[in-house]
């Protein structure tokens, strides 16, 4: 507790040191941030790895109860997913430019924001809890609004304000549930409570509405595509990256360890709404054109996949299905730790592309593989392993969730045994729309030729951003490889929470295979599959090397006979999305294609416009916040009444306040 109280006062001197320097000055914040990360991480890697908690309390927070502030296993591995990304983000910061992208909009919020979320994980009490998960929406939330002059980022700003605002009065009602009667606030007594299935039920789907808007559960999901790309991109690799996380550790936190026995039937929300999430989200991003924002939706995908993988934990939970339940939480932590690094590292190739050109439209991108060699290269790490390919980080967590999705149809409810199935189906489709999402991404971006003057003279990003991006890319590799032990290094948290535990280690056919439930049925091999990959790869590309020397012409690309062939006769990112759109987008969201075509003569082009109606933001936020404005509009003449009628309106209150107390007495 010494070192993480020396590390969060090193971020909060950072934070106040930058608000008094200007200048170059406040370049100072990222290595002080990233060396406080890192001693963060190395205290919780060794309190995951030993098992040591730490508790402490302070006298601080409300009256009778101080602050109480503890480091178990969760909070621990959690430290280590956020810290991560701090360290990441922290050293791509390390590489802006100082004349024209620091700012005192930033940099001091940025150790702030870092420590913010830390506290949430230490908090051992609903007071500090709360207090710490404000803290970290109003500095993430300045953050959003440092470019306050564009509309977009005002606009942002102040759709995240109020979901942040909501998210934390429905986990106030979660945590008031929790307390119980006595009002026991601090989680040791929450933890001795055993609430009743009823309110069980009700803080559980508090839970869902406070965590599940900050991690971007559908439909609570809006300010996401909003706020992340309104930030600085190494500040939307920390809020897509990391804050998600702090996001589904509240969930946990709450669902698995406060709320004591779950009933079966808790586990039918967070497994729908995540599959659904899953799949919107995906939908979103495979047809919009903005590559930040096609990040963000895809970090709502991701959040709806770990959220499947928590129901299905509850639900082997609640039948006493121990393994089955290992497995399904196994797949949702680590699922969480892959898609902190894959996602960050994404975010930051975003940021290296806008930096380099200045723009994050796809239909304006192209050919950078060739002047963006190193950030093409650790994209193309990122975006393999978001789309869960082997052997790469993402294929391990969705593998084991995959697995026990299989082991569904052995629970006993009727309802489960039918949904899981679906369920299954419903990420099968998810995870090949994540496929043909990054292709059109990486393809349209990177490959072909440049669509714009800014991408045909872009040029690479300064080493030690190219540092923080090779860190992640070289992570993602490494967690793809060694899966195995990465959950054996989980396996007593994951015990802990549901009482069973993966074969581990030297169980399978190898020393690094990967076993979901016994050797027989549920194996993966990662080193054995990446040195087939690797093999069969440079087999290939002999082969067609050695065949296409004697065969190669080059000429120029066909065109549809025309001798002058144009960048813009490249399929863009909306051509490539155009099959899906007509597929899924006309029933999703309403999509519609408009074609005007000129008259003859008229040497105008041809305009193809394309509406998507966005049916969750039009029914659940823009008609009430409609309906709203009108009962203020029409409240509004209450302001303007005479005296006469201010005394009416007064003693009727009072006459009807009267008889509700008498009625009630």
């Amino acid at each position: 507790m010494y070192a993480l109280s020396v590390a969060l006062g090193a971020l909060s001197a950072a934070a106040i040191l930058a608000t008094l320097v200007r200048g170059a000055a406040l370049a100072l914040v990222y290595p002080v941030t990233a060396l406080a990360a890192l001693l963060v991480v190395a205290v919780d890697l060794h309190a995951l790895l030993s098992g040591t908690e730490v508790s402490a309390t302070f006298a601080l927070g409300l009256p009778t109860i101080g602050l109480h502030m503890r480091l178990d296993a969760l909070s621990a591995f959690f430290g280590i997913v956020v810290n991560g990304g701090v360290v990441a983000a922290a050293v791509y910061g390390m590489g802006l430019d100082r004349a024209k992208e620091l700012s005192h909009r930033v940099e001091p919020l940025f150790p702030a924001f870092a420590a913010a979320m830390n506290l949430v994980l230490l908090a051992d009490d609903a007071y500090g809890f709360l207090f710490s998960w404000e803290l970290m929406s109003l500095a993430s939330w300045a953050l959003v609004v440092a470019r306050h002059l564009d509309p977009e980022v005002r606009k942002a700003g102040h759709v995240y304000l109020l979901m942040a605002a909501g998210g934390t009065m429905a986990l106030l009602f979660a945590f008031g549930g929790l307390a119980g009667p006595a009002g026991g606030y601090a989680f040791d007594t929450m933890r001795a409570l055993s609430p009743e299935p009823l309110v069980g039920a009700l803080v559980l789907a508090a839970a869902l509405v406070g965590c599940g808007s900050k991690g971007g559960l559908f439909p609570l999901h809006a300010w996401l595509p909003l706020a992340h790309p309104a930030a600085p991109s190494h500040v939307s690799a920390l809020m897509s990256g990391v804050m998600t996380k702090v996001a589904i550790y509240g969930f946990v936190r709450i669902a698995f360890d406060l709320l004591g026995p779950p009933a079966w039937w808790w586990a039918l929300p967070p497994i729908a709404l995540g599959a659904v999430t899953a799949v919107i989200g995906l939908l979103y991003a495979v047809l919009d054109r903005d590559l930040k924002r096609v990040l963000a939706y895809s970090t709502i995908e991701n959040v709806g996949l770990i959220f499947v993988a928590l129901g299905l934990a509850l639900a082997f939970r609640a039948n006493g299905f121990a393994q089955a339940a290992a497995v399904a939480m196994t797949a949702a932590l680590l699922h969480a730790l892959n898609h902190s690094w894959f996602k960050s590292l994404l975010f930051l190739g975003a940021g290296a592309v806008l930096h380099a050109t200045g723009r994050r439209d796809l239909d304006g991108l192209g050919g950078l593989i060739r002047r963006m060699p190193r950030t093409a290269l650790f994209f193309l790490v990122g975006a393999l392993s978001i789309s869960a390919l082997p052997p790469l980080n993402g294929f391990v967590s969705e593998w084991l969730l995959f697995q026990s999705v299989l082991a569904g149809p052995s629970l006993p409810q009727a309802s489960l045994r039918f949904a899981v199935p679906a369920i299954g189906a419903m990420l099968a489709l998810a995870a090949a729309l994540a496929a043909a999402c990054f292709v059109r991404v990486y393809g349209t971006a990177f490959l072909g030729r440049p669509r714009s003057t800014e991408a045909a003279q872009a040029h690479d990003v300064p080493l030690v951003q190219q540092i923080a991006m090779g860190g992640l890319a070289l992570l993602c590799v490494l967690g793809g490889l060694l899966g195995a032990p990465l959950s054996e290094g989980i396996g007593a948290l994951v015990h802990g929470y549901t009482g069973g535990a993966l074969p581990g280690m030297g169980a399978g056919p190898t020393p690094l295979s990967l076993v979901a439930f016994d050797e027989a049925r549920s194996v993966y091999d990662a080193p054995v599959i990446a040195l087939f990959v690797a093999v069969a790869s440079i087999t290939a590309l002999l082969i067609v090397r050695r065949l296409s020397e004697r065969r190669t012409r080059r000429g120029p690309a066909w065109d549809c006979g025309f001798p002058d062939p144009s960048p813009g006769t490249q399929y863009t990112a909306s051509s490539f999305a155009q099959p899906l759109r007509r597929v899924y987008g006309t029933v999703a969201f309403s999509a519609r294609e408009t074609l005007a075509m000129p008259p003859p003569g008229d040497p105008r082009p041809a305009r193809l416009d394309v509406t998507i109606v966005d049916h969750a933001w039009q029914v659940l936020y823009v008609a009430p916040g409609r309906a709203l404005l009108r009962l203020a509009e029409r409240l509004n003449a209450l302001q303007f009444l005479t005296i006469r009628r201010y005394l009416v309106l007064m003693f009727s209150a009072l006459v009807i306040l009267l008889s509700l107390i008498a009625v009630t007495a």
